[in-house]
């Protein structure tokens, strides 16, 4: 077996929120069959394949990382829109009083000046009330031509903004065409090496992943890592964690988030918006701004991460086992947590304490049915 796979199959430790290799334990894993003329052997093929699905999923969450800056910045120029007409009728409403005071002024240039008209006046008084009248229109006018100049300046001020927001609403559109053509390279890859398989050689992959994480929930279990006390989740933690199980059987499709099929961090953000919480969309987004917790304090409802920088997500279900959308070509199942190499846990509720009476939910048959390799269908 390869320096490569055995890394990949080796159990891992937490110590805080990372990981250290532990020794490979339990039976041995027979030497695979090499492939047609023994060029290449099925060790290799995994590691191919393993170094495959990563791409693409690192490659999916960078694309639903700009799927949702693009819906913020669709979000904002549609505000700036908005109080730009807003903007826009004002200044036609200042606009169109000016116009009728100064028509008013200049059809009034010829009358007498306030101060000739007091010393001609018979009743001086109603002078003195007239001129108070004439000096109230004059500060009118003065606060029509400040509001007109106001709005001017607001008008051109958004106007500025809802142009800086649809470039770069059009910049980001665009760099979202260069990744979801990424995603769909890295799965073309993968569908190519799966095409170049026979039936034994895939049978024989599958088989080597299947002893491998059988192998790593072994070994992480029997670590200590997780605490034998069995916890509570949050009201919300489990309503997030019904939400999750109601969806398994559902097909993995890079991108979405339901609700008639899921990648891995389209299912943890629905879940948790689903229990009133909004978090973020991808799985490094919500391993970098949410509190992390050890896993030794895992409870149900929290958030597992995998790989170094963070590419895949699932939802802790208890006792060792977790909820997720594996990749491309298989279906939200319950897995073991070692399934993949972990990185460490995130815990969206953070304080919220355990509620009381919390019975774990009820799984669908076949919840655990179906590998998590997806070598039936690369998408």
């Amino acid at each position: 077996m390869s320096g490569r796979l055995v890394r990949w199959v080796c159990t891992v430790a937490v110590t805080g929120a990372l990981l250290t290799p532990l020794p490979a334990s339990a039976a041995p894993v027979p030497e695979p069959r090499p492939g047609p003329g023994g060029a290449r052997s099925v060790a290799d093929l995994l590691t191919d394949l393993q170094r495959s699905y990563q791409d693409a999923e690192a490659a999916t969450e960078t694309y639903n990382a700009t799927e949702e800056a693009l819906k913020e910045r669709r979000k904002d120029a549609d505000g700036l829109a908005k109080k730009l007409a807003a903007a826009r009728s004002s200044l036609h409403s200042s606009r169109t009083d000016a116009g009728r005071l100064a028509r008013e002024q200049y059809q009034g240039r010829s009358e007498f000046s306030p101060y000739l008209r007091l010393l001609l006046a018979r009743d001086p008084q109603r002078a003195l009330d007239e001129g108070h009248v004439m000096r109230r229109a004059a500060r009118e006018r003065q606060a029509a031509v400040d509001r007109l100049t106001g709005r001017e300046k607001k008008a051109d001020a958004l106007a500025t903004k809802a142009r800086g927001a649809l470039d770069q609403q059009l910049r980001l559109a665009e760099r979202q065409k260069k990744e979801r053509d990424a995603v769909q390279a890295r799965l073309k890859e993968v569908e190519q090496l799966l095409a170049s398989l026979t039936a034994d050689q895939l049978a024989d992959v599958a088989r080597l992943e299947a002893q491998g994480t059988s192998r790593a929930q072994q070994a992480f279990m029997a670590s200590g890592a997780l605490s034998s006390t069995r916890r509570a989740p949050s009201k919300a933690g489990e309503e997030a964690l019904s939400y999750a199980v109601q969806q398994i059987g559902k097909p993995y499709v890079w991108g979405a988030e339901g609700p008639k099929s899921f990648d891995c961090s389209g299912l943890t953000s629905q879940a948790w918006a689903h229990a009133g919480r909004v978090i973020p969309r991808t799985s490094q987004e919500q391993w970098a701004s949410l509190p992390r917790v050890p896993m030794s304090e895992l409870r149900p409802g929290d958030l597992v991460i995998y790989f170094p920088k963070a590419t895949h997500v699932a939802m802790y279900l208890g006792d060792g086992m977790v909820v997720q959308a594996p990749r491309p070509g298989t279906r939200v199942k319950v897995s073991p947590i070692a399934a993949n190499p972990l990185l460490g846990a995130v815990r969206p509720d953070l304080g919220s304490s355990p509620m009381s009476g919390y019975r774990a939910p009820e799984l669908p048959e076949g919840a655990r049915a179906g590998d998590d390799t997806g070598y039936g269908s690369a998408g």
